[in-house]
């Protein structure tokens, strides 16, 4: 095991464990100037394992990730991505907008009102229906 991959490894071994689907466990490994970044992916079932309740579980992995960095001086963060983050589906499988004109103005809406929270809270109304 080398140096540089020693979190990997850790992170891999300990959310294997933790989870139900451990053969569903991936860990990306980036490096930057500004540190490691660990990107976890999990099954869908096991993100409540994973994150823990009041995020608890989440916390505690990125603090013995840290530790594990710091070992090795380098500065480790952790990403753990959401099952539709992942499966970015370009068959269309996504659910659809109700109606095709819908469609057309909230595309108007959304270059419209970028960074407006409004449309956040629009978005929450939809998905309640």
């Amino acid at each position: 095991m080398t140096e540089t991959q020693e979190d990997q490894e850790f992170l891999e071994f300990t959310v294997k464990h933790i989870v139900d689907n451990p053969e569903a466990v991936q860990v990306t490994r980036t490096v930057d100037e500004m540190g490691v970044l660990m990107t976890l992916d999990v099954h869908a079932d096991d993100m409540g394992k994973v994150i823990g309740r009041n995020g608890n579980t989440a916390k505690a992995l990125r603090t013995l990730l840290r530790v594990v960095g710091m070992k090795n001086q380098a500065r480790v963060n952790l990403k753990i991505r959401e099952p539709e983050e992942r499966d970015e589906d370009p068959a269309g499988d996504a659910p659809a907008a109700p109606d095709s004109a819908d469609e057309d103005n909230s595309a108007e809406e959304d270059e419209a009102s970028e960074g407006d929270s409004s449309s956040v809270d629009d978005a929450m109304e939809e998905l309640k229906s």
